[in-house]
C-alpha cells in the first residue's frame, strides 16, 4: 500500500478526509491550530496544513474509489504518474505537528530565496529555501521532501 496526495476542491479537505474514512479508506489531513485576529476578537482556528490536499493510503488497484467522494478533484501527479508519498514523509509531518516545542517564530534577517539548514525538530538537517516571510510565519520549500512548509515555532534556523 502507498500514500498518495489527492487534490480537493478549495476548503473541502476535512470533509473529503472524513468521507474517505467513512468509506474505509485511510485518509490523513494534517491540520494546525492558529490564533486569528479580527478587529474585535481573537479566536483559535484549525486549518489544513496543505491547502486543497489530503493524503490517502491505499492499494494501487483501489485508486479509482476516491472519485466516488464529493470534493475530490484528482491525484497529484509526478512525472506522469500519481505521486507516491513515502511513509517516512507522512511520519515526519505527523511528528512535526505533534511536537509541542513548535510555537511562534519571528524572523527578520532572512530574505526570500535564502537557503538554510533547519537545526532542530522533525526536519532537522534538512535544507530549505525561504519562499515567503510573514510577521510570525516562514514559508519554506523542502526540495528533498517535495514540500512547501509554513513554519511557526521555536526551531532555530541556520543559514
Amino acid at each position: 500500500m502507498n500514500w498518495y496526495a489527492l487534490y480537493t476542491k478549495p476548503r473541502w479537505e476535512r470533509k473529503v478526509a472524513k468521507e474517505l474514512e467513512e468509506q474505509g479508506i485511510e485518509a490523513y489531513c494534517p491540520q494546525i491550530t492558529e490564533v486569528r485576529q479580527w478587529s474585535d476578537r481573537k479566536k483559535k482556528v484549525t486549518t489544513p496544513l496543505f491547502k486543497s490536499y489530503v493524503f490517502v493510503h491505499l492499494e494501487d488497484k483501489d485508486r479509482a474509489k476516491v472519485f466516488e467522494t464529493p470534493g475530490v478533484v484528482q491525484y497529484l501527479f509526478w512525472l506522469g504518474k500519481p505521486a507516491i508519498v513515502r511513509d517516512e514523509e507522512i511520519k515526519t509531518i505527523k511528528a512535526w505537528l505533534e511536537d509541542e516545542r513548535v510555537e511562534n517564530v519571528e524572523v527578520s534577517h532572512l530574505s526570500p530565496g535564502d537557503r538554510l539548514i533547519i537545526s532542530n525538530g522533525s526536519f532537522k538537517d534538512k535544507e530549505a529555501i525561504v519562499q515567503e516571510i510573514g510577521n510570525k510565519r516562514l514559508k519554506l520549500i523542502l526540495q528533498s521532501l517535495g514540500l512547501v512548509v509554513n513554519v511557526r515555532g521555536s526551531d532555530v534556523l541556520e543559514k
